[in-house]
């Protein structure tokens, strides 16, 4: 069993910062791509962010120049720093990771979101 357990959301006004933290843990050989995507009220889930286990990264357009995805293999951990904050940033941030486990098969699994506030 992994589970994934993300920090660092919460309210901040707009043009400020926050640190999302997402740690997994449990039966991990190794884990592939590290993704946060974020689902607003009404609106469907998005991908935010995306790292490669050699660290390549993609943002989606909205983010660009104002967050970064980031990752500690050592740590099982992925981060998201984001600046620059907007209201249309406000949503739940979720966690997602591709985790090969001891029995050395692939599985997506996800954290249980936290909220991030943004107001103007």
């Amino acid at each position: 069993q992994v589970q994934l357990v993300e920090s660092g959301g919460g309210l901040v006004q707009a043009g400020g910062s926050l640190r999302l933290s997402c740690a997994a843990s449990g039966s991990i050989v190794s884990i592939n791509g590290m993704d946060w995507y974020r689902q607003a009220p009404g609106k469907q889930r998005e991908l935010v962010a995306r790292i490669t286990s050699a660290g390549s990264t993609n943002y989606a357009d909205s983010v660009k120049g104002r967050f970064t995805i980031s990752r500690d293999n050592a740590k099982n951990t992925v981060y998201l720093q984001m600046n620059s904050l907007k209201p249309e940033d406000t949503a739940v941030y979720y966690c997602h990771a591709e985790v090969i486990t001891g029995s050395l098969r692939v599985y997506g699994y996800w954290g249980q979101g936290t909220q991030v506030t943004v107001s103007s």
